[in-house]
């Protein structure tokens, strides 16, 4: 059963499907893939935290039921104790049923909570590698705004230095250590702008080379034909 098809399950149906695959040396590994999957693995932590809390609450009244029989018990004498002794078996075993199963559920929303971690670090990841791509290029936008005011020698408004400042104010973490860097120096050491800067020459026509345009063998450094040698005998 994959993500998809889980999905579709009824909450009894996904309950009885992840309760029976809460255990590791038992589950399938591909039913748990499914269960884990991040479209599945918020209904799955909820669905698995109400089970818990039923099992504590199962376990909870059979030790207060237990210890009211216990009092009626002893309260009949050697009948009532007689049959307190003969129902303890089956009631520990019962116990340590339930207990057990308890303490898998445990261990399963511990394990569906790592697993939850592990994507919202991966989401968040994309999501800071998608803001720092956006300030790049704004960045990238501010440095060619400079660049061409410079190349073309217009006089700049306050408002362009006041944007032009922002590269120096504004900082994002790097390295191991996240120190701040500025913007400036993301630009100049990792953010370097390969494309071409939009100058005069940008717009001049691109020279076209035809077969007329090829130098004529009488211009320097042009080979001229040579005949070859006729053989001994034969006029040239």
């Amino acid at each position: 059963m994959d993500a998809q098809d889980l999905a579709q399950l009824a909450d009894k149906e996904f309950e009885q499907m992840l309760t029976s695959n809460i255990h590791p040396p038992t589950r399938d590994a591909t039913t748990w893939e499914a269960i884990t999957h991040p479209d599945n693995l918020p209904r799955a932590r909820k669905i698995l935290t109400h089970v818990h809390e039923r099992t504590a609450s199962v376990l909870r009244r059979r030790k207060t039921e237990r210890e009211e029989f216990h009092a009626q018990c002893l309260a009949r004498g050697e009948v009532g104790k007689r049959e307190w002794f003969a129902t303890r078996a089956e009631f520990e075993s019962l116990r340590r049923r339930t207990a057990n199963f308890h303490q898998r559920v445990q261990r399963a929303i511990s394990e569906l909570g790592e697993e939850q971690r592990n994507v919202n670090r991966a989401q968040s990841h994309s999501s800071g590698q998608q803001s720092r791509e956006t300030l790049r290029e704004l960045a990238l936008a501010v440095q060619r705004h400079q660049a061409a005011h410079a190349r073309d020698g217009g006089g700049a408004e306050q408002t362009d230095h006041e944007l032009w400042r922002h590269l120096d104010r504004l900082t994002v973490p790097t390295g191991p250590a996240q120190e701040p860097t500025t913007l400036r120096t993301m630009l100049d050491i990792y953010w370097t702008d390969v494309r071409p800067a939009a100058g005069p020459s940008a717009h001049r026509p691109q020279e076209r080379h035809t077969a007329s345009d090829a130098p004529s063998p009488g211009c320097p450094g042009v080979p001229q034909a040579r005949r070859a040698p006729a053989p001994d005998g034969l006029a040239t």
